[in-house]
């Protein structure tokens, strides 16, 4: 293990002092017992005496009354992980769907993730990276049953049937229900790994199964982490720095104190918190204290002059990141393009809210959070506490959207909510605003981009000169092994690298910016500006060249049949190159992220004013394995409204070190008028299982720049979409 990945405890996290003038959250990367990308250990076989009759691994359980349990490693937050999931061991466990149930693991070394080695949920990888070992969770329980079966009928295995939860002995005509077999199943040893089933006699994988979380979520039971209510329970509220760049450095708390309900006001170093007997007496007493913020020197701190910085720097050459051919070869009667391209600071503005409760206790501590990285949390937990990390248990909670939000390798609302807890000796539920998080919250950076691109005399490109000016936020952290190489931050020009597209001479390169401002991941990460890029040059180069931007890429991928095929299909199954209704067009894109491939047409109009009207998306996608289509449909749905909002609205503004937006007033999303007709037409495929939660957002964008290219003549370099697209 290489001294970079060698993170012992001591390391976990430098947890701030309780001493002094205020309790300082000092927040630092928790780090974990297992480093990334190390091999993961096997699995536990057992959880303890608590689980029922029948667990033969600590994903599923079966009770004598049939009920199957299972244990989902991964955080629902309305992608439809529990379902999916649940699908995958119950296809190989031939289960009876109306007898299952799913909970949320505890934290837990044997939930780790399968590629990132922690317990987290990201990257569409869950079930891409489970699709295996869940079949193989589920094919272990049915060989337990089956041979308990047989044992008891005395019979062979091979004579055996099992279908609905029940196993039939096919001569006789005997059967026995899984839980009546559960007792018995446990004494029965499986093979280490079983043959699964073939894709043809699968019967709840690919299919449109209904999800196991709606019912709960329709009727009112579901608990979100925002819903927990604990005995005695505080509520508390955080007064941070706006644009979270500085700490307090003094502040006058005499009126919140007086204020009906308030318990106590703690500085907590770069932050005030007030804690409350409810919600709203926390926020009216935050407003009552005045703040004397020591800006750091960030006062005046811009994010406009901090993007005509990046566009002074990306004229001068950065790290190489990626090098083929020599771009410095010349074609001879060629085009050239020079273009560059900037994209603003965004906020992923979950439904709901950031919010943790934490009870601790003398020698433990609970911790009941919506989150997307419990081992971040868990560690962060356990330093702040100064706690062992068996002493701290994580109660996983259903969220109310994340989109990488609440993976906060810093851990820093679960910490808060911990040492507040620890103060006031009673739980606490920490809960940000709307406004906290957009104001003081964690961002995708803003970034710049210069593109040299030449044609040769056919009109193919010849070279690709990208660069790219943005931060990283995952130097000094335990990604920094498998994300940078040579100093070269790779998750923040994923998407960049792979053209897809055929040219023989490129060159990608990163100039690395300082940060100012807390940075995380967000949805498709940095896919959503490099598909944007890639998409928008590869139509203005078709019209600069004459020829049709749908013939030209299929020039393009004469040796990518799988993106040919899914090119074709979207052309096909949106009419494209027929006509329109005036003053319509239509824009096309494809792109690859997380192992699926998308291509998308959109079709809009533009309004007198110059609006973007988006009347109808076509999709085609492959990603290998539709494990449930209809989920993967309202993925895809998801992804083209994010991506929509994003095109026509996303912008985070920091003037004077103070983020301008706080609500959907200035941090606009589409509205459902704005919401298109969608089609999407999942392509049969044998290729590998791709994720599909991101897929539609590198996709939309550019298509619809390419419509408006279509319509108007104009490029557009600079998200979002002007007001009105047809003066920028």
């Amino acid at each position: 293990m290489s001294e970079k990945n060698n993170l012992s405890r001591r390391n976990f996290l430098k947890s701030g002092s309780l001493a002094g003038a205020g309790v300082l959250f000092s927040f630092y990367m928790p780090s974990f017992a297992k480093g990334i990308l190390e091999p993961v250990g096997p699995n536990a076989t057992s959880l303890g005496n608590s689980l029922p009759a029948f667990s033969p691994n600590a994903f599923l359980s079966i009770s004598a009354d049939g009920t199957i349990t299972i244990t989902c490693p991964y955080a629902e937050m309305g992608q439809g992980i529990y379902t999916a999931i649940a699908q995958l061991i119950g296809e190989e466990l031939d289960a009876d769907w109306q007898k299952i149930k799913i909970e949320s693991a505890p934290i837990s070394e044997v939930y780790n993730h399968l590629v990132y080695h922690c317990q987290m949920t990201g990257g569409s990888s869950s079930v891409t990276s489970e699709y295996d070992r869940m079949r193989q969770v589920g094919a272990t329980a049915r060989y337990m049953l089956v041979g308990a079966a047989a044992l008891d009928w005395g019979v062979s295995t091979d004579s055996c049937t099992t279908s609905n939860g029940t196993v039939t002995h096919s001569l006789s005509g005997k059967t026995a229900d899984y839980g009546s077999l559960a007792g018995k199943a446990s004494e029965i040893t499986a093979p280490k790994d079983l043959k699964l089933k073939d894709q043809k006699d699968q019967t709840l994988i690919g299919k449109n199964v209904k999800r196991l979380d709606t019912p709960n979520k329709t009727n009112g039971k579901a608990i979100y982490g925002i819903d927990i209510s604990l005995p005695n329970m505080l509520v508390a509220v955080v007064s941070r720095c706006p644009g979270a760049l500085g700490k307090v450095k003094s502040f006058d708390d005499s009126k919140a104190k007086a204020y009906p309900g308030v318990k106590a006001v703690i500085n907590t170093g770069n932050g005030v918190a007030v804690v409350a007997t409810g919600y709203w007496a926390a926020h009216k007493g935050r407003e009552l204290i005045e703040i004397i913020w020591d800006r750091g020197g960030y006062e005046n701190f811009s994010s406009k002059a901090e993007m005509q910085q990046y566009k002074k720097d990306v004229q001068k050459p950065g790290m190489l990141a990626m090098k083929k051919g020599d771009i410095a070869k010349k074609a001879i009667g060629g085009k050239s393009f020079d273009v560059e391209y900037e994209f603003p600071y965004l906020t992923s503005a979950t439904m709901e809210p950031l919010n943790c409760v934490a009870d601790v206790k003398a020698d433990s501590c609970d911790i009941y959070v919506g989150t997307q990285g419990q081992t971040f949390d868990l560690y962060g937990c356990a330093g702040a506490l100064k706690m062992k990390p068996e002493q701290i248990k994580i109660h996983t909670q259903l969220s109310g959207g994340g989109f990488g939000r609440r993976c906060q390798m810093d851990a820093h609302m679960v910490v808060e909510a911990a040492i507040l807890s620890k103060i006031m000796q009673t739980p606490i539920k920490v809960i940000w605003s709307r406004e906290d998080d957009m104001r003081s919250g964690y961002y995708r950076f803003a970034n710049y981009h210069k593109l040299q691109i030449t044609t040769d005399a056919k009109g193919n490109p010849h070279s690709w000169m990208h660069r790219m000016a943005i931060p990283s936020f995952v130097f000094g952290t335990p990604f920094e092994g498998p994300l940078v190489k040579n100093g070269v931050d790779y998750f923040q020009l994923d998407g960049g690298l792979e053209l897809v597209y055929d040219v023989p001479n490129t060159q990608i390169e990163w100039v690395k910016e300082k940060q100012t401002i807390p940075g995380i991941w967000q949805r498709a990460n940095s896919h959503f500006y490099t598909a944007y890029i890639k998409e928008t040059m590869i139509d203005v180069m078709a019209k600069a060249v004459k020829k049709n931007p749908y013939s030209y890429r299929l020039s393009l991928l004469k040796d990518n049949p799988k993106h040919t095929l899914v090119l074709k299909t979207v052309a096909e199954k949106s009419g494209w190159g027929k006509p329109l209704p005036k003053g319509h067009a239509q824009g096309m894109a494809i792109h690859e992220n997380f192992g699926s491939t998308m291509a998308s047409v959109v079709e809009l109009s533009i309004t007198d004013k110059g609006k973007i009207k988006v009347h109808k998306i076509v999709s085609a996608l492959d990603c290998g394995v539709a494990v449930n289509p209809a989920n993967v449909e309202s993925q895809v749905q998801g992804g083209a409204i994010w991506a929509i909002s994003q095109a026509l609205y996303g912008e985070i503004n920091v003037v004077n070190g103070e983020v301008l937006e706080g609500n959907f007033n200035k941090f606009k999303v589409a509205r459902m008028f704005e919401t298109p007709e969608m089609v999407l037409h999942i392509v049969p495929s044998k290729n590998p299982i791709g994720g599909i939660g991101e897929a539609s957002v590198g996709c939309i964008a550019p298509a619809m720049a390419n419509a408006i290219l279509a319509l108007t003549g104009k490029h557009h370099t600079k998200m979002p979409f002007p007001a009105d697209v047809r003066k920028a």
